[in-house]
């Protein structure tokens, strides 16, 4: 036998040994083991407080009952983070990289400190969640009718403009407000805190986060919702209100409301991009390129029995509103399209990125 092709033969068994060793002993593979779930964001955020929330559900569903580590590595907008997964994280299933579109959009954007592929990850599961704004009463506004007029200048606190913040600057731009954004922060949890602290007066927090910790603000009158991402409606554009923050009107009717029209042009087609895949599928677990079928497959029936449990349908409607999982099977195709920006849109983010927010590219 020629030198390669007894590799080729020897690498093509060894994958198909450890596909049918995964496989055929599902219900042992991840006994006595831990599973390393990897925030790339300071704790406190949604981000890690949605893992946290996730990790008694998959010790008590995953076969073999393993241990979840969630541990949190913040920085650079979740790039450092993602970076460090795809240079430790074997394809064993041990590993999971649980992030945001904090971690996509810089990849779709071409950002040069990227140095992972997400094209080529798998992904296990997802998370779907919305997202609220709100502002203080310090600045004067009563609601999302006021918002033109504030009473102060309006200061957002972010992450990074290419990272999860990205629908809510574009949200200021379909709205055409006048915000200065304070970008920079490790996570969502510290602009929280920042914002308790009067050091920002405008802020957006995904449904875990909003529904845990900013409603006491509100109910205790420090804090006044503006309006949610929304949902996408009949005709697929983002139209609806957010089901679980129904209460809330939607950036479209919003617009209607300050503008008596709806919202269109290159900022509305761009928000209604970016936003649909982050709240849609906003929480992702993604795991190594060459992680086997076998181990999503044990996924995607653990996903199920989560789903099924009355139990995580009880707390998830305090944590998300009664959000489910989405499985492999649904999530992955669903994830990977979305990370292939059509070139006009591409073109119209760096630019905006670029020139408005310094974004490098």
């Amino acid at each position: 036998m020629k030198p390669l092709l007894k590799t080729m033969t020897i690498a093509a068994l060894s994958g198909a040994i450890c596909a049918w060793g995964v496989a055929g002993s599902a219900q042992d593979y991840y006994a006595g083991k831990t599973i390393k779930v990897v925030v790339p964001f300071s704790k406190g955020g949604a981000t890690f407080v949605s893992a946290k929330f996730l990790e008694p559900f998959f010790e008590k569903h995953l076969p073999g009952n393993p241990s979840i580590d969630v541990v949190d590595r913040p920085g650079g907008g979740s790039i450092l983070g993602a970076n460090w997964f795809v240079k430790n994280a074997k394809p064993d299933g041990l590993t999971i990289l649980f992030t945001t579109s904090s971690t996509a959009n810089p990849y779709v954007l071409g950002k040069k400190e990227v140095q992972y592929d997400l094209a080529k990850m798998r992904v296990a599961y997802s998370h779907p969640f919305g997202a609220v704004a709100y502002t203080s009463p310090s600045t004067g506004v009563k609601s999302a009718k006021d918002i033109l007029k504030p009473q102060k200048p309006l200061i957002y606190g972010g992450i990074a403009a290419a990272a999860s913040d990205l629908p809510g600057l574009l949200s200021f731009e379909v709205l055409k407000l006048d915000i200065k954004a304070v970008l920079g922060f490790p996570g969502r949890g510290p602009i929280r805190l920042a914002f308790e602290r009067g050091e920002t007066n405008l802020d957006y927090q995904f449904t875990p986060v909003y529904l845990t910790q900013v409603r006491t603000l509100i109910d205790a009158g420090k804090a006044i919702p503006l309006w949610s991402g929304g949902s996408v409606g009949p005709d697929g554009r983002l139209t609806e209100r957010d089901s679980v923050n129904s209460d809330v009107p939607s950036v479209f009717e919003v617009h209607k409301l300050l503008y008596g029209k709806e919202p269109s042009g290159q900022a509305w087609e761009a928000f209604q991009a970016i936003a649909s895949v982050t709240y849609a599928f906003g929480l992702t677990g993604y795991m190594p390129e060459g992680t086997p079928d076998s181990v999503l497959a044990i996924f995607d029936k653990t996903v199920a029995a989560i789903n099924a449990d009355s139990e995580f349908q009880k707390a998830s409607q305090e944590v998300t509103g009664g959000a489910k999982l989405f499985p492999s099977s649904v999530a992955e195709p669903a994830v990977m399209k979305s990370l292939q920006a059509p070139p006009k849109l591409k073109a119209y983010l760096r630019d905006l990125l670029s020139k408005k927010y310094n974004v490098k590219f």
